[in-house]
């Protein structure tokens, strides 16, 4: 007796990759080349305690001192983005700002692509934050490149509060950036976005370990491999700071990225592009057969880079070139 045919099964959606050459920030990003520190100090004078002069003689600072860090990215922020007011609480993620400004610039890129190679910009284009945190540096950089309206979300009401204080304290952002509270820490978009309101785009930096122990541990493996394991020295855990939702969740990255591909699935009328940082190259994989499974349209992979750190954006949408013609003409002209 024949056997029926085997009913073939859904190929993951094709994934279009770019990369930059190592080492190399977008082309719009403004931290090119080395930094000036005597400007920095001239509109940020704290910052001259903390300045010293790295093994090459040029002046540096100490990225293993998390008050250094934090002092170093309120300079760049009123220097390059008049960001006059930033101040974050103890021990919350004082992220690098030369890969967050890389993050958005591509995504402009992306928006382009849509939109016969012109960015979108103004108060039209509204991006969600995944995971804001007390830092709010992805809707402070986009407001000020593009002008772009966010909503930043977060599950902890103490980084919200601190992102609030930011806004409310530079006068700029008056308007353009709204914060609300996941109140549920097992969803991502279900439970957060209104039933009416529409999104261009989503981005997030996931965490990325599986506990605190792995964070750690990350952390120590790092400096070793920067030669900065002093015996002698007492270095923080992490010198970037990070609180649990920010650094760790049950299952880490894949797990996170996971929740995220069926979630998008489901409000996928309302996000346009949905994005994600991917720390892990091997995860990347395992998203793209996740949003197969959820039905993705489009996949594309944009490799990043800063300094010796490669990482990878992942973007993806539930709408076809002309669904995405449609939007674009609904929205943005």
């Amino acid at each position: 007796m024949p056997q029926p045919p085997k009913r073939p099964r859904k190929p993951a959606p094709a994934a279009v990759k770019t990369a930059p050459n190592k080492g190399e920030l977008h082309p719009r990003n403004r931290h090119q080349g080395r930094y000036d520190f005597p400007a920095l100090i001239r509109v940020s004078p704290e910052l001259g305690q903390f300045v010293i002069t790295n093994p090459y003689g040029k002046p540096s600072i100490d990225f293993a001192n998390p008050a250094a860090v934090k002092v170093f990215n309120r300079a760049l922020l009123r220097q390059y983005y008049g960001i006059e007011h930033w101040d974050i609480p103890e021990g919350y993620l004082c992220p690098p700002i030369p890969g967050r400004a890389d993050y958005l610039h591509n995504l402009a890129d992306l928006l382009a692509s849509d939109n016969d190679g012109q960015i979108p910009r103004g108060e039209n284009l509204r991006a969600l934050d995944i995971g804001v945190g007390a830092n709010c540096i992805y809707p402070l950089i986009g407001h000020c490149e593009y002008g772009w309206h966010f909503v930043g979300a977060d599950i902890a009401a103490e980084a919200l509060t601190s992102a609030r204080t930011i806004v409310q304290n530079n006068a700029q952002l008056a308007g353009a950036i709204e914060l609300r509270q996941q109140g549920n820490a097992e969803h991502i978009f279900l439970g957060l976005l209104q039933g009416d309101e529409r999104f261009d785009l989503s981005l997030c930096n996931p965490p990325f370990h599986t506990s605190a122990a792995e964070a750690s541990s990350g952390s120590t493996r790092k400096w070793r491999n920067l030669g900065k394991l002093d015996p002698k020295r007492k270095l923080p855990v992490l010198n970037f700071g990070g609180q649990a939702a920010e650094l760790w969740c049950p299952g880490g990255e894949a797990e996170f990225l996971k929740r995220m591909a069926s979630e998008s699935a489901q409000v996928a009328d309302q996000v346009l592009w949905f994005s994600s940082l991917v720390s892990k190259s091997g995860n990347v994989q395992l998203l793209q057969g996740w949003l197969a499974k959820a039905g993705a349209v489009e996949v594309r992979i944009l490799g990043m880079s800063q300094g010796q750190k490669q990482s990878r954006l992942v973007a993806w949408t539930f709408k076809d070139a002309q669904q995405r013609s449609a939007w674009r003409d609904n929205r943005w002209r």
